[in-house]
């Protein structure tokens, strides 16, 4: 799994006119799944993502999780996070996992971070044509990639 995060101050995301989720202060995880990915990668990105210290303690330090914050969470599905650009100029996505098996990852994977936070998340709907509006506080911007643990 690959995950691209960003502290916010506000988020939402949008299919067709609707307004399918909507946060304040806290976090946005763009979600890809590759074809290798399964539980343990749910396990070990939900928690990282609910322990990161990204958020600011009362010095202005970056000491403090989302947990910690009661801030909100916007999950959004990105197959495109495994582009590869290696040969020409079309990015191919061989690497992104396929639905039938992307989708009940990407459920279980909401699912467990509801459950760490005690709280309910937002989210985009798998393989829709979304509008994701941030505003992105710091700028604070993260990678992770669940196969390359730094």
């Amino acid at each position: 799994m690959r995950a691209v995060i960003q502290r916010v101050c506000s988020s939402s995301v949008t299919i067709g006119n609707v307004v399918a989720g909507k946060t304040g202060p806290g976090m946005v995880v763009f979600l890809g799944i590759e074809n290798r990915d399964g539980a343990a990668d749910i396990e070990w990105l939900s928690a990282k993502l609910v322990n990161l210290r990204i958020f600011n303690d009362a010095a202005g330090i970056m000491n403090r999780s989302v947990t910690e914050t009661g801030g909100e969470v916007l999950v959004v599905s990105q197959f495109t996070l495994f582009a590869s650009t290696k040969k020409g100029n079309r990015p191919s996505w061989i690497r992104a996992a396929k639905p039938e098996s992307a989708i009940p990852l990407y459920e279980q994977f909401l699912v467990r971070m509801e459950q760490l936070l005690g709280r309910k998340i937002e989210s985009g709907v798998f393989g829709a044509m979304m509008a994701v509006e941030l505003v992105n506080d710091g700028p604070v911007t993260i990678l992770i990639d669940t196969h390359d643990r730094e």
